[in-house]
Protein backbone atom coordinates (compact mmCIF):
# COMPACT_ATOMS: atom_id res chain seq x y z
CA UNK A 1 0.00 0.00 0.00
CA UNK A 2 3.12 2.57 0.26
CA UNK A 3 3.03 2.60 -3.46
CA UNK A 4 -0.44 4.47 -2.98
CA UNK A 5 0.57 6.86 0.09
CA UNK A 6 -1.04 9.94 0.04
CA UNK A 7 0.60 13.12 0.60
CA UNK A 8 -1.24 15.26 3.57
CA UNK A 9 -2.85 18.60 2.18
CA UNK A 10 -1.78 20.38 5.27
CA UNK A 11 1.38 19.29 5.10
CA UNK A 12 1.78 20.21 1.00
CA UNK A 13 0.41 24.29 1.29
CA UNK A 14 2.73 24.54 4.65
CA UNK A 15 5.62 23.06 2.33
CA UNK A 16 4.82 25.69 -0.11
CA UNK A 17 4.74 28.81 1.98
CA UNK A 18 8.03 28.26 3.88
CA UNK A 19 11.00 30.25 4.08
CA UNK A 20 13.18 29.92 1.15
CA UNK A 21 10.49 29.33 -1.30
CA UNK A 22 9.29 30.53 -4.29
CA UNK A 23 8.88 34.12 -4.63
CA UNK A 24 4.70 35.29 -4.94
CA UNK A 25 5.01 37.97 -7.79
CA UNK A 26 2.21 37.05 -10.06
CA UNK A 27 -1.56 38.35 -10.48
CA UNK A 28 -4.59 37.47 -12.71
CA UNK A 29 -3.51 39.80 -15.73
CA UNK A 30 -0.11 37.93 -15.81
CA UNK A 31 -1.72 34.71 -15.43
CA UNK A 32 -3.88 35.39 -18.20
CA UNK A 33 -1.03 36.55 -20.88
CA UNK A 34 0.55 33.13 -19.57
CA UNK A 35 -1.68 31.38 -20.74
CA UNK A 36 -2.25 32.45 -23.78
CA UNK A 37 1.63 32.89 -24.53
CA UNK A 38 1.62 29.14 -24.01
CA UNK A 39 -1.39 28.71 -26.40
CA UNK A 40 -0.93 30.74 -29.31
CA UNK A 41 1.93 29.64 -31.69
CA UNK A 42 2.34 26.58 -33.25
CA UNK A 43 -1.04 25.79 -33.24
CA UNK A 44 -2.38 28.57 -34.62
CA UNK A 45 0.52 29.54 -37.22
CA UNK A 46 1.60 26.20 -38.32
CA UNK A 47 -1.31 23.38 -37.52
CA UNK A 48 -4.24 25.27 -39.15
CA UNK A 49 -2.55 24.18 -42.49
CA UNK A 50 -2.38 20.36 -41.33
CA UNK A 51 -5.71 20.09 -39.77
CA UNK A 52 -7.75 21.60 -43.03
CA UNK A 53 -6.48 18.91 -45.51
CA UNK A 54 -7.42 16.62 -42.72
CA UNK A 55 -11.25 18.56 -41.77
CA UNK A 56 -11.37 20.95 -44.61
CA UNK A 57 -13.55 24.28 -43.93
CA UNK A 58 -14.68 21.90 -40.54
CA UNK A 59 -11.54 22.68 -39.08
CA UNK A 60 -14.00 25.22 -37.06
CA UNK A 61 -15.59 22.33 -35.77
CA UNK A 62 -12.11 20.49 -35.07
CA UNK A 63 -10.91 23.67 -32.55
CA UNK A 64 -14.32 23.67 -30.65
CA UNK A 65 -14.53 20.14 -30.41
CA UNK A 66 -11.16 20.14 -28.98
CA UNK A 67 -11.62 23.27 -26.95
CA UNK A 68 -14.54 21.62 -25.37
CA UNK A 69 -12.42 18.84 -24.01
CA UNK A 70 -9.78 21.16 -22.56
CA UNK A 71 -12.80 23.05 -21.17
CA UNK A 72 -13.81 20.22 -19.01
CA UNK A 73 -10.52 19.40 -17.83
CA UNK A 74 -9.57 23.30 -16.94
CA UNK A 75 -12.97 23.97 -14.91
CA UNK A 76 -11.30 20.43 -12.70
CA UNK A 77 -7.68 22.25 -13.22
CA UNK A 78 -9.10 25.65 -11.47
CA UNK A 79 -10.48 23.86 -8.83
CA UNK A 80 -7.43 21.87 -7.62
CA UNK A 81 -5.34 25.34 -8.52
CA UNK A 82 -7.18 27.11 -6.39
CA UNK A 83 -7.84 24.72 -3.67
CA UNK A 84 -3.85 22.90 -3.60
CA UNK A 85 -1.96 26.43 -4.26
CA UNK A 86 1.43 24.02 -4.85
CA UNK A 87 3.95 23.88 -7.56
CA UNK A 88 3.53 20.81 -9.60
CA UNK A 89 0.41 21.15 -11.44
CA UNK A 90 -1.26 17.71 -11.85
CA UNK A 91 1.53 16.05 -10.40
CA UNK A 92 0.94 18.10 -6.77
CA UNK A 93 -2.81 17.22 -7.14
CA UNK A 94 -2.57 13.15 -8.25
CA UNK A 95 -0.14 12.94 -5.19
CA UNK A 96 -3.01 14.31 -2.82
CA UNK A 97 -5.76 12.02 -4.16
CA UNK A 98 -4.37 9.05 -6.02
CA UNK A 99 -1.15 8.41 -4.26
CA UNK A 100 2.58 8.80 -4.76
CA UNK A 101 2.76 6.28 -7.91
CA UNK A 102 -0.22 7.71 -9.80
CA UNK A 103 1.36 11.14 -9.18
CA UNK A 104 4.74 10.10 -9.59
CA UNK A 105 3.71 8.25 -13.32
CA UNK A 106 2.01 11.77 -14.10
CA UNK A 107 5.15 13.44 -13.12
CA UNK A 108 7.13 11.54 -15.22
CA UNK A 109 4.75 12.03 -18.22
CA UNK A 110 4.67 15.71 -17.70
CA UNK A 111 8.60 15.88 -18.02
CA UNK A 112 7.83 14.48 -21.59
CA UNK A 113 4.98 16.68 -22.58
CA UNK A 114 6.36 20.09 -21.71
CA UNK A 115 10.32 19.16 -22.56
CA UNK A 116 9.17 17.62 -26.27
CA UNK A 117 6.90 20.61 -26.72
CA UNK A 118 9.67 23.30 -26.09
CA UNK A 119 11.93 21.10 -28.15
CA UNK A 120 9.26 20.68 -30.57
CA UNK A 121 8.13 24.57 -30.80
CA UNK A 122 12.42 25.84 -30.75
CA UNK A 123 12.46 23.61 -34.29
CA UNK A 124 9.54 25.30 -35.50
CA UNK A 125 10.86 28.59 -34.31
CA UNK A 126 13.77 27.35 -35.79
CA UNK A 127 12.33 27.54 -39.39
CA UNK A 128 9.92 30.77 -39.32
CA UNK A 129 13.57 33.11 -37.98
CA UNK A 130 15.44 31.31 -40.83
CA UNK A 131 12.75 32.61 -43.25
CA UNK A 132 12.92 35.57 -41.58
CA UNK A 133 16.64 36.39 -41.87
CA UNK A 134 16.80 34.46 -45.09
CA UNK A 135 14.56 37.79 -46.87
CA UNK A 136 17.33 40.05 -45.59
CA UNK A 137 19.97 37.85 -47.59
CA UNK A 138 20.97 36.27 -44.41
CA UNK A 139 22.05 32.24 -44.70
CA UNK A 140 23.38 30.56 -42.06
CA UNK A 141 26.16 27.45 -43.15
CA UNK A 142 23.32 24.19 -44.11
CA UNK A 143 25.08 22.27 -41.63
CA UNK A 144 23.54 24.17 -38.79
CA UNK A 145 20.19 24.85 -40.10
CA UNK A 146 18.50 21.69 -38.71
CA UNK A 147 18.68 18.21 -37.30
CA UNK A 148 20.78 15.15 -39.28
CA UNK A 149 17.88 13.65 -41.50
CA UNK A 150 15.71 16.39 -41.62
CA UNK A 151 15.72 17.45 -44.81
CA UNK A 152 16.23 14.64 -47.48
CA UNK A 153 19.27 14.44 -49.63
CA UNK A 154 20.90 17.60 -47.79
CA UNK A 155 23.55 17.18 -45.40
CA UNK A 156 22.13 18.44 -41.76
CA UNK A 157 24.12 18.43 -38.51
CA UNK A 158 22.95 20.45 -36.11
CA UNK A 159 19.77 23.26 -35.89
CA UNK A 160 21.64 25.75 -33.88
CA UNK A 161 18.58 28.27 -33.89
CA UNK A 162 16.97 26.16 -31.75
CA UNK A 163 19.43 25.50 -29.37
CA UNK A 164 20.39 29.27 -29.02
CA UNK A 165 16.54 30.28 -29.02
CA UNK A 166 16.13 27.14 -25.61
CA UNK A 167 19.40 28.78 -23.90
CA UNK A 168 18.38 32.54 -24.06
CA UNK A 169 14.90 31.74 -22.82
CA UNK A 170 16.19 29.32 -20.27
CA UNK A 171 18.60 32.51 -18.79
CA UNK A 172 15.81 34.67 -18.73
CA UNK A 173 13.62 32.16 -16.76
CA UNK A 174 16.65 31.22 -14.29
CA UNK A 175 17.29 34.70 -13.42
CA UNK A 176 13.68 35.62 -12.23
CA UNK A 177 9.54 34.81 -12.90
CA UNK A 178 8.42 38.65 -12.95
CA UNK A 179 10.42 39.23 -15.18
CA UNK A 180 10.05 36.86 -17.90
CA UNK A 181 6.27 37.45 -17.01
CA UNK A 182 6.66 40.90 -18.13
CA UNK A 183 8.65 40.13 -21.47
CA UNK A 184 6.23 37.44 -21.68
CA UNK A 185 3.53 39.67 -21.43
CA UNK A 186 4.99 42.28 -24.12
CA UNK A 187 5.14 39.57 -26.61
CA UNK A 188 1.73 38.07 -26.17
CA UNK A 189 0.23 41.84 -26.66
CA UNK A 190 2.36 42.18 -29.83
CA UNK A 191 1.47 38.25 -31.01
CA UNK A 192 -2.72 38.83 -30.53
CA UNK A 193 -2.10 42.31 -32.58
CA UNK A 194 -1.13 40.46 -35.39
CA UNK A 195 -3.66 37.90 -35.22
CA UNK A 196 -6.27 40.24 -34.99
CA UNK A 197 -4.63 42.28 -37.97
CA UNK A 198 -4.99 38.85 -40.01
CA UNK A 199 -8.62 38.54 -39.21
CA UNK A 200 -9.28 42.28 -39.96
CA UNK A 201 -7.94 42.26 -43.10
CA UNK A 202 -8.25 38.65 -43.82
CA UNK A 203 -12.39 39.24 -43.15
CA UNK A 204 -12.79 40.93 -46.63
CA UNK A 205 -11.01 38.11 -48.85
CA UNK A 206 -13.31 35.21 -47.47
CA UNK A 207 -15.53 33.31 -50.55
CA UNK A 208 -18.49 31.63 -49.19
CA UNK A 209 -17.95 29.26 -51.51
CA UNK A 210 -14.46 27.92 -50.29
CA UNK A 211 -16.65 26.08 -47.01
CA UNK A 212 -18.82 23.81 -49.28
CA UNK A 213 -18.73 20.84 -48.68
CA UNK A 214 -17.80 22.03 -45.13
CA UNK A 215 -17.18 18.93 -44.08
CA UNK A 216 -15.59 16.72 -47.26
CA UNK A 217 -14.18 13.73 -44.73
CA UNK A 218 -17.19 13.48 -42.85
CA UNK A 219 -17.02 13.40 -39.24
CA UNK A 220 -14.06 10.77 -39.04
CA UNK A 221 -12.12 13.60 -40.38
CA UNK A 222 -12.81 16.26 -38.63
CA UNK A 223 -12.05 14.05 -35.34
CA UNK A 224 -8.93 13.74 -36.55
CA UNK A 225 -8.11 17.05 -37.17
CA UNK A 226 -9.59 17.84 -33.60
CA UNK A 227 -6.88 14.90 -32.27
CA UNK A 228 -4.21 16.93 -34.00
CA UNK A 229 -5.19 20.42 -33.48
CA UNK A 230 -5.77 19.42 -29.57
CA UNK A 231 -1.79 20.41 -29.38
CA UNK A 232 -2.80 23.95 -30.05
CA UNK A 233 -4.49 23.97 -26.43
CA UNK A 234 -1.31 22.53 -24.64
CA UNK A 235 -0.20 25.24 -22.62
CA UNK A 236 -3.19 26.24 -20.11
CA UNK A 237 -2.38 23.98 -17.96
CA UNK A 238 1.21 25.43 -17.06
CA UNK A 239 -0.59 28.05 -15.93
CA UNK A 240 -1.49 25.72 -12.72
CA UNK A 241 2.47 25.63 -12.65
CA UNK A 242 2.70 28.94 -11.07
CA UNK A 243 0.40 28.33 -8.39
CA UNK A 244 3.66 28.83 -5.48
CA UNK A 245 4.08 32.47 -7.45
CA UNK A 246 0.66 34.07 -7.72
CA UNK A 247 -0.36 36.24 -4.79
CA UNK A 248 -3.88 35.46 -4.75
CA UNK A 249 -4.35 31.94 -5.87
CA UNK A 250 -7.67 30.93 -5.09
CA UNK A 251 -9.22 33.76 -7.53
CA UNK A 252 -6.15 34.66 -9.56
CA UNK A 253 -5.78 31.05 -10.67
CA UNK A 254 -9.06 30.11 -12.38
CA UNK A 255 -9.10 33.11 -13.82
CA UNK A 256 -5.97 32.88 -15.50
CA UNK A 257 -6.80 29.22 -16.65
CA UNK A 258 -10.16 29.93 -17.79
CA UNK A 259 -9.45 33.31 -19.23
CA UNK A 260 -6.60 32.45 -21.42
CA UNK A 261 -8.64 29.20 -22.83
CA UNK A 262 -11.54 31.54 -23.47
CA UNK A 263 -10.03 34.05 -25.18
CA UNK A 264 -7.75 31.53 -27.29
CA UNK A 265 -10.57 29.46 -28.56
CA UNK A 266 -12.02 32.46 -29.95
CA UNK A 267 -9.33 33.33 -31.89
CA UNK A 268 -8.77 29.77 -33.20
CA UNK A 269 -12.17 29.37 -34.49
CA UNK A 270 -12.20 32.63 -36.56
CA UNK A 271 -8.98 32.55 -37.99
CA UNK A 272 -9.51 29.23 -39.19
CA UNK A 273 -12.94 30.32 -40.64
CA UNK A 274 -11.14 33.32 -41.89
CA UNK A 275 -8.18 30.85 -43.23
CA UNK A 276 -10.40 28.17 -45.52
CA UNK A 277 -12.64 30.69 -46.61
CA UNK A 278 -9.65 32.88 -48.50
CA UNK A 279 -7.94 29.72 -49.53
CA UNK A 280 -9.17 26.31 -51.00
CA UNK A 281 -8.34 23.77 -48.12
CA UNK A 282 -6.41 21.30 -50.46
CA UNK A 283 -4.19 24.08 -51.61
CA UNK A 284 -2.21 23.77 -48.13
CA UNK A 285 -0.68 20.61 -48.91
CA UNK A 286 3.02 20.79 -47.71
CA UNK A 287 2.67 24.12 -46.66
CA UNK A 288 4.11 25.34 -43.24
CA UNK A 289 2.86 28.66 -42.57
CA UNK A 290 -1.23 28.41 -43.91
CA UNK A 291 -2.02 31.83 -41.90
CA UNK A 292 0.80 33.61 -44.09
CA UNK A 293 0.05 31.49 -47.35
CA UNK A 294 -3.73 32.96 -46.71
CA UNK A 295 -2.75 36.58 -46.81
CA UNK A 296 0.10 35.97 -49.78
CA UNK A 297 -3.37 33.96 -51.69
CA UNK A 298 -5.50 37.37 -51.14
CA UNK A 299 -2.16 39.46 -52.54
CA UNK A 300 -1.60 41.22 -48.91
CA UNK A 301 2.02 40.83 -48.70
CA UNK A 302 2.82 43.36 -46.50
CA UNK A 303 0.45 41.88 -44.13
CA UNK A 304 1.55 38.29 -44.42
CA UNK A 305 5.40 39.81 -43.07
CA UNK A 306 4.02 40.89 -39.73
CA UNK A 307 2.20 37.79 -39.20
CA UNK A 308 5.54 35.61 -39.79
CA UNK A 309 7.15 38.14 -37.19
CA UNK A 310 3.98 37.31 -34.86
CA UNK A 311 4.49 33.30 -35.80
CA UNK A 312 8.34 33.91 -33.86
CA UNK A 313 7.04 35.99 -31.38
CA UNK A 314 4.14 33.18 -30.35
CA UNK A 315 6.19 30.34 -30.45
CA UNK A 316 9.06 32.36 -28.32
CA UNK A 317 6.10 32.50 -25.66
CA UNK A 318 5.20 28.98 -26.48
CA UNK A 319 8.80 27.90 -25.61
CA UNK A 320 9.05 30.22 -22.49
CA UNK A 321 6.23 29.25 -20.48
CA UNK A 322 6.71 25.16 -21.26
CA UNK A 323 10.20 25.81 -20.13
CA UNK A 324 8.78 27.12 -16.88
CA UNK A 325 5.81 24.65 -16.31
CA UNK A 326 8.13 22.05 -16.64
CA UNK A 327 11.01 23.51 -14.23
CA UNK A 328 8.23 23.98 -11.75
CA UNK A 329 7.19 20.21 -11.72
CA UNK A 330 10.83 19.13 -11.51
CA UNK A 331 11.32 21.23 -8.55
CA UNK A 332 8.19 19.83 -6.83
CA UNK A 333 9.10 16.44 -7.44
CA UNK A 334 12.38 17.17 -6.30
CA UNK A 335 11.41 18.63 -2.98
CA UNK A 336 9.04 15.25 -2.72
CA UNK A 337 12.52 13.47 -2.85
CA UNK A 338 11.66 11.87 -5.88
CA UNK A 339 14.40 13.20 -7.45
CA UNK A 340 17.43 14.48 -6.64
CA UNK A 341 17.14 17.46 -4.22
CA UNK A 342 19.68 19.73 -6.22
CA UNK A 343 16.90 20.20 -9.12
CA UNK A 344 14.72 21.89 -5.71
CA UNK A 345 17.57 24.29 -4.92
CA UNK A 346 16.42 27.95 -4.72
CA UNK A 347 18.70 30.29 -5.86
CA UNK A 348 19.57 32.82 -3.25
CA UNK A 349 19.20 35.81 -5.44
CA UNK A 350 16.67 35.15 -8.15
CA UNK A 351 14.59 33.17 -6.27
CA UNK A 352 14.35 30.25 -8.73
CA UNK A 353 15.67 26.74 -8.90
CA UNK A 354 18.16 27.93 -10.87
CA UNK A 355 20.13 24.42 -11.74
CA UNK A 356 17.12 22.74 -12.75
CA UNK A 357 16.02 25.57 -15.30
CA UNK A 358 19.53 25.57 -16.98
CA UNK A 359 19.57 21.55 -16.63
CA UNK A 360 16.14 21.56 -18.34
CA UNK A 361 17.30 24.32 -21.12
CA UNK A 362 20.62 22.50 -22.50
CA UNK A 363 19.14 19.36 -22.22
CA UNK A 364 15.69 19.89 -24.51
CA UNK A 365 18.03 22.31 -26.22
CA UNK A 366 20.24 19.52 -27.49
CA UNK A 367 17.32 17.39 -28.08
CA UNK A 368 15.81 20.03 -30.55
CA UNK A 369 19.18 20.26 -32.19
CA UNK A 370 19.62 16.72 -33.31
CA UNK A 371 16.06 15.05 -33.14
CA UNK A 372 14.11 15.67 -36.10
CA UNK A 373 10.36 17.46 -35.91
CA UNK A 374 8.18 14.79 -36.68
CA UNK A 375 9.85 12.47 -34.23
CA UNK A 376 9.72 15.13 -30.99
CA UNK A 377 5.95 15.96 -31.80
CA UNK A 378 4.92 11.90 -31.95
CA UNK A 379 4.33 11.75 -27.87
CA UNK A 380 3.25 15.61 -26.74
CA UNK A 381 -0.46 15.08 -27.48
CA UNK A 382 -0.97 11.68 -25.73
CA UNK A 383 0.72 13.01 -22.81
CA UNK A 384 -1.55 15.48 -22.37
CA UNK A 385 -4.87 13.78 -23.05
CA UNK A 386 -3.65 11.42 -20.33
CA UNK A 387 -2.80 14.58 -17.82
CA UNK A 388 -6.04 15.54 -18.46
CA UNK A 389 -8.08 12.45 -17.65
CA UNK A 390 -6.02 11.91 -14.40
CA UNK A 391 -7.12 15.46 -12.89
CA UNK A 392 -10.61 14.91 -14.24
CA UNK A 393 -10.40 11.77 -11.78
CA UNK A 394 -8.88 13.37 -8.92
CA UNK A 395 -10.93 16.19 -8.49
CA UNK A 396 -13.83 13.19 -8.58
CA UNK A 397 -11.72 11.34 -5.85
CA UNK A 398 -11.32 14.36 -3.82
CA UNK A 399 -14.78 15.34 -3.71
CA UNK A 400 -15.73 11.99 -2.14
CA UNK A 401 -12.35 11.55 0.73
CA UNK A 402 -12.09 15.29 1.40
CA UNK A 403 -16.19 17.14 1.54
CA UNK A 404 -14.72 19.58 4.02
CA UNK A 405 -11.85 20.99 2.14
CA UNK A 406 -12.16 24.57 1.57
CA UNK A 407 -12.54 25.26 -2.68
CA UNK A 408 -12.10 28.83 -3.77
CA UNK A 409 -13.41 27.45 -6.99
CA UNK A 410 -15.68 24.86 -7.26
CA UNK A 411 -15.88 22.74 -10.71
CA UNK A 412 -19.74 22.28 -11.15
CA UNK A 413 -21.33 19.27 -12.04
CA UNK A 414 -19.19 17.00 -10.23
CA UNK A 415 -18.96 14.16 -11.96
CA UNK A 416 -20.72 14.96 -14.81
CA UNK A 417 -18.05 17.92 -15.85
CA UNK A 418 -15.39 15.58 -15.22
CA UNK A 419 -16.57 12.12 -16.68
CA UNK A 420 -17.37 14.70 -19.77
CA UNK A 421 -13.21 15.86 -19.74
CA UNK A 422 -12.33 12.14 -19.42
CA UNK A 423 -14.95 11.30 -22.46
CA UNK A 424 -13.78 13.41 -24.74
CA UNK A 425 -9.92 13.41 -24.00
CA UNK A 426 -10.18 9.09 -23.97
CA UNK A 427 -12.24 9.66 -27.49
CA UNK A 428 -9.02 11.79 -29.12
CA UNK A 429 -6.87 9.66 -27.76
CA UNK A 430 -7.83 6.72 -30.08
CA UNK A 431 -7.13 8.82 -32.82
CA UNK A 432 -3.86 8.79 -32.31
CA UNK A 433 -1.62 6.30 -34.04
CA UNK A 434 -0.25 2.90 -32.44
CA UNK A 435 3.32 4.36 -32.98
CA UNK A 436 2.65 6.72 -30.56
CA UNK A 437 0.53 4.22 -28.10
CA UNK A 438 3.67 2.41 -28.42
CA UNK A 439 5.83 5.18 -27.78
CA UNK A 440 4.18 6.23 -25.05
CA UNK A 441 4.11 2.88 -23.23
CA UNK A 442 8.18 2.24 -23.64
CA UNK A 443 8.32 6.28 -21.82
CA UNK A 444 5.81 5.37 -18.75
CA UNK A 445 8.00 1.82 -18.35
CA UNK A 446 11.17 3.65 -18.13
CA UNK A 447 9.16 6.04 -15.33
CA UNK A 448 8.37 2.81 -13.38
CA UNK A 449 12.17 1.72 -13.48
CA UNK A 450 13.27 4.86 -12.03
CA UNK A 451 10.57 4.99 -9.42
CA UNK A 452 11.34 1.37 -7.66
CA UNK A 453 14.69 2.02 -8.16
CA UNK A 454 15.01 5.56 -6.92
CA UNK A 455 12.35 7.68 -6.14
CA UNK A 456 10.44 4.93 -3.84
CA UNK A 457 13.23 5.23 -1.69
CA UNK A 458 14.23 8.81 -1.27
CA UNK A 459 10.26 9.84 -1.05
CA UNK A 460 10.47 12.03 2.02
CA UNK A 461 7.06 9.91 2.91
CA UNK A 462 9.46 6.89 3.14
CA UNK A 463 11.41 8.95 5.93
CA UNK A 464 10.34 8.44 9.16
CA UNK A 465 9.45 12.63 11.37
Amino acid sequence: MSLFRIKNLDDMVAQSRAAGGLKKVLGPLDLVLMGIGAIVGTGIFVLTGTGALTAGPALTLSFVIAAMACGFAALCYAEFASTIPVAGSIYTYSYATMGELVAWMIGWDLLLEYGLATSAVSVGWSGYFQSLIGGLGIKLPVALTAAPGSIPGVDTLFNLPAMVIMLILTAMLSFGVRESARINSVMVVIKIAVVLLFIVVGARYVEPANWQPFMPFGMKGTMSAAALVFFAFIGFDAVTSAAEEVKRPERDLPIGIIGSLVVCTILYVIVSAIMTGIVPYQQFAGVDHPVSLALQFAKQNWVAGFVDLGAILGMTTVILVMSYGQTRVIYAMSRDGLLPKRLSAIHPKFGTPFFATWMVGIVFGLIAAVVPLGVLAELINIGTLAAFCLVSVAVIVLRKTRPDLHRAFRCPGVPVVPGLAIIFCVALMTFLSNTTWIAFGIWLLIGLVVYFTYSRRHSLLNTPK
